[in-house]
């Protein structure tokens, strides 16, 4: 066997310096196209109506957020529904209830209506009755058509509203599911009856709904471990060790995918045992199936109507596709994909993620905001449809 030690048999006369754009690199993969580029407050969730419409949302977490629902509009963030309702009163806290307070997801169900999902926690405060809620926008009036206040028993003080999937064949007019992805309390799903506004918590505190820790998770993002060092004592935790956040439905509505923010695992869970309030929360945890590694940890998760699951991939700056014989992909690559968040799969075939560097917001970096601007809205070609339970 030969050992070889390339500089040490090379002479500084004979040594040949290669520019560094010549040296091999990491490769991308995959064609990200750029939608949409913010340079105000950082996105979050993102969503294409069946007419090609393009929704986002801001979400109050300390930029200067001068509406948390938009529009985009040639490329330009514009207030949605109108400036008036993303207004709110700081000294009136009972007007959240009609108003627009920090908006972390933003979601057209199969009925191609908006679903505004309303954290009610800016700065991630405790949270009140009138502040988490869901609102239904008729896309053709501009005009919101209902909302629904979630009870103190469901949205907790420490819930933090996080996403949403809808199936409108189940129930009168339809089921909305939707993760809590509380940092400091229970984690669990929220379940929606559309047609009444009755809701309840399924999963709450389950161990597939919370966070890992450091004794089984350690994070890498940008390729440094992704932890903050606690004042008290100087120990570190992990910069965000949210639980149940990405969120998606199987192409038949049987199953409802979901992954916490501090985990690289992704679960499922029968709908029909979340649905139904006649069964105990034991018999819907026995419905829990855990779907294994993903391969890195993900923000968010969406489906397509081949049986597909799609899953961000924020340790790589990457897009995962699981096809349904179990085996994992990789759709895109690229280094532009700092802190892929939310998806959302268009009918024009496109999958739109955004890019927010969440990562890098000063609060995970002793004060120093790191980000840089511009925030992009990317979409990538995959040639597949939404699920659409109607």
């Amino acid at each position: 066997m030969t050992d070889y030690f390339p500089y040490e048999s090379v002479s500084n006369s004979e040594h040949t310096i290669i520019p560094t754009e010549q040296l091999p690199s990491d490769e991308p993969l995959g064609v990200l196209e750029p939608v949409a580029y913010f340079n105000g407050a950082m996105p979050t969730g993102v969503t294409v109506s069946h007419k090609g419409r393009i929704f986002v949302n801001f979400p109050r977490w300390g930029d200067e957020v001068s509406f948390t629902v938009a529009e985009v509009r040639d490329g330009k963030a514009i207030a949605y529904p109108d400036e008036a309702m993303n207004q709110t009163d700081p000294h009136d806290p009972a007007a959240d209830a009609g108003a627009l307070v920090s908006v972390q997801s933003v979601v057209v169900d199969p009925a191609d209506r908006l679903w505004i999902l309303d954290t009610g926690s800016p700065m991630f405060q405790p949270t009140k009755y009138g502040g988490p809620k869901l609102l239904c926008v008729d896309l053709k009036a501009n005009q919101v058509i209902k909302k629904i206040l979630f009870p103190q028993n469901v949205a907790l003080p420490t819930t933090y509203l996080n996403d949403v999937r809808f199936d409108l064949q189940r129930g009168k007019e339809g089921i909305a599911y939707i993760t809590d992805s509380a940092q400091n309390g229970p984690n669990g799903i929220i379940v929606v009856d559309l047609a009444s506004g009755e809701c309840w918590r399924r999963l709450n505190d389950h161990p597939s709904t919370k966070a890992e820790d450091l004794r089984t998770f350690l994070p890498i993002v940008e390729g440094r471990p992704f932890l903050v060092r606690q004042q008290e004592d100087g120990s570190t935790k992990l910069a965000a060790n949210m639980g149940s956040d990405g969120i998606a439905i199987s192409a038949t509505g049987e199953w409802l995918y979901y992954c916490p923010l501090a985990s690289r695992r992704l679960y499922s869970v029968s709908t029909e045992a979340l649905s139904n309030r006649s069964v105990d929360d034991q018999y819907v945890s026995r419905t829990v199936k855990d779907e294994g590694d993903k391969g890195g940890a993900s923000d968010g998760l969406e489906s397509d109507a081949e049986g597909r699951i799609y899953v961000t991939n924020y340790e790589h700056n990457s897009i995962m596709r699981r096809n349904p014989n179990g085996e994992w992909e990789t759709i895109v690559h690229d280094p532009r994909l700092l802190w892929p968040d939310t998806l959302s799969l268009a009918s024009d075939g496109y999958l739109y993620v955004t890019a927010n560097q969440l990562h890098r917001q000063a609060r995970f970096h002793n004060g120093s905001d790191m980000r840089k601007k511009p925030y992009t809205l990317f979409r990538i070609k995959v040639n597949a449809k939404p699920v659409l339970l109607r």
